[in-house]
């Protein structure tokens, strides 16, 4: 996983949130309170997981960009749409 600067930020910002709350998880487990802390637990590591694999803003920008524009401005479509055309003709 190639991490730039902006990911590292954000990774940052997760973990400040993700590890006390998984640090109390760990206390509650230890506690006996096995629901309670396993629920803890999973919910810390969706916090950090989820906005590295799933959420990747990059990807979610370049969808809502390339949906807002006209399909002659469009990267990668405008090379698909150009080559149809040629063929029909």
């Amino acid at each position: 996983m190639n991490l730039g600067l902006m990911d590292m930020i954000g990774l940052a910002a997760s973990l400040v949130f993700a590890l006390p709350l998984a640090n109390y998880a760990v206390i509650r487990l230890a506690a006996g309170e096995i629901a309670l802390g396993a629920g803890l637990l999973v919910v810390a590591v969706a916090m950090v997981v989820l906005p590295q694999y799933f959420l990747d803003p990059a990807r979610i920008l370049r969808g809502l960009v390339s949906g807002l524009l006209p399909r002659q401005l469009r990267g990668e479509d405008d090379a698909a749409g150009s080559e149809g055309d040629s063929i029909e003709k």
